[in-house]
């Protein structure tokens, strides 16, 4: 997706090797319009899916998820990293590793919210190693939905998550591949072949 690369480049700060900050438009700071456009994307790629809900992680993945959903006119649910005082005990749960806060939380989603009639689209701002997206799938199968596949915001290529996740005919559309961070660049897979 060209928009979205355009703004990686303009806007995302490259910390290290495997690290791309993109807080500026879509994880503390949000750009709308980008948003509108990614959903519009992943309605797009996924339209012929029969999707009945769409599935992701707070917070990061709400904006993406929310635009897709609007745009396939399903619910979106959002799996808690923290159990509030109001959920009550009957959930879906799975442990998910963040790479970049290095912690490990206990994700959860209402049992109401999921079940075996569902097709399920599972979206989230980053591919990298996997963690979060083994850990939605994890929910889902232990609702007994189908999993129609993954919308990725941004995939880091030069990681094993989007190889391992396909390698198990897992579905996985992503609208930025990016296949190196090295010398401060960042780099799309596309730009790589293209050498």
């Amino acid at each position: 997706m060209r928009a979205l690369q355009e703004k990686i480049k303009q806007d995302g700060l490259v910390l290290s090797e495997n690290v791309l900050k993109v807080d500026s438009f879509l994880n503390h700071q949000v750009d709308p319009l980008l948003m509108k456009q990614m959903g519009e994307e992943f309605a797009r790629l996924f339209a012929g899916e029969k999707i009945t809900k769409i599935l992701t992680l707070e917070s990061s993945g709400i904006s993406p998820a929310l635009m897709a959903a609007m745009e396939l006119q399903v619910p979106m649910v959002f799996a808690r990293k923290r159990k509030p005082l109001t959920q009550d005990s009957d959930m879906y749960t799975a442990a998910v590793r963040s790479f970049t806060k290095n912690e490990t939380n206990k994700i959860s989603v209402s049992r109401s919210f999921l079940n075996g009639t569902d097709r399920v689209l599972i979206i989230d701002d980053f591919l990298a190693n996997g963690q979060a997206a083994n850990g939605l799938i994890e929910i889902v199968n232990q609702a007994g939905a189908s999993l129609a596949g993954i919308g990725i915001i941004i995939e880091k290529a030069f990681q094993p998550g989007g190889r391992e996740l396909r390698s198990h005919g897992i579905r996985v559309e992503s609208l930025a591949m990016i296949q190196s961070l090295k010398n401060g660049k960042v780099e799309f897979l596309e730009e790589a072949y293209a050498k």
